[in-house]
């Protein structure tokens, strides 16, 4: 189902590589953030869902507009920055405490989400060109594949990480904080990943 020959494409194992931090480091910890809000800022799930929405809202407008960008722009290098740029917001975000209001989170939601529609949209164009023209949908299939092992595994990972402190609105707190450190750092590292393996 699939040829082993392509991982020998350093294009190719950029994308799968690239989906791959995409799922462990950025839909893990997103996936997880609408319960955290819920449990403790003490938002509705309704509320929740929609301060999410600032995220997935600007990935999509981020990876449509993305085509804008020229073409001559090395997909690896604008993954790289989508995946830093994940990392970023990432790391605005770190500090949620009970007592914390919504709003704070907007900034990092903001510029993760930029970042995310980025390297999407960037992950999905190195599906295609990274592999013969006969082969796009196999490109695209490993692709696809390997952000949804790495979006299981870093749910996993994150739920593991910010429950592991304890019990309460603080210990979740707490837990998060170092689960969102956790997926930055990993995200940074994806982002570096990106630009050696395009310059190899």
């Amino acid at each position: 189902m699939l040829d082993l020959g392509l991982f020998r494409r350093p294009a190719f194992l950029l994308s799968v590589s690239g989906a791959l931090v995409t799922g462990l480091a950025v839909i893990g910890i997103m996936s997880y953030l609408a319960t955290v809000m819920t449990l403790v800022l003490g938002l509705s799930p309704v509320v929740s869902a929609l301060v999410l929405a600032i995220w997935s809202g600007l990935s999509f407008v981020a990876a449509l507009q993305a085509r804008r960008l020229p073409a001559r722009l090395p997909a690896g290098r604008l993954l790289g920055a989508g995946l830093a740029l994940s990392a970023a917001g990432e790391f605005a975000m770190l500090g949620l405490a009970p007592d914390a209001h919504w709003w704070r989170l907007v900034p990092g939601l903001v510029v993760s989400g930029v970042g995310s529609g980025l390297a999407n949209a960037m992950l999905a164009r190195l599906a295609v060109e990274s592999v013969p023209a006969d082969r796009a949908s196999m490109g695209s299939g490993a692709n696809n594949t390997a952000r949804y092992v790495g979006a299981s595994i870093g749910v996993a990972v994150v739920g593991a990480i910010a429950t592991g402190s304890g019990d309460g609105p603080s210990a979740l707190a707490h837990g998060t904080d170092v689960a969102m450190l956790v997926s930055a750092v990993v995200a940074l590292a994806g982002a570096a990943l990106a630009v050696a393996i395009r310059e190899r």
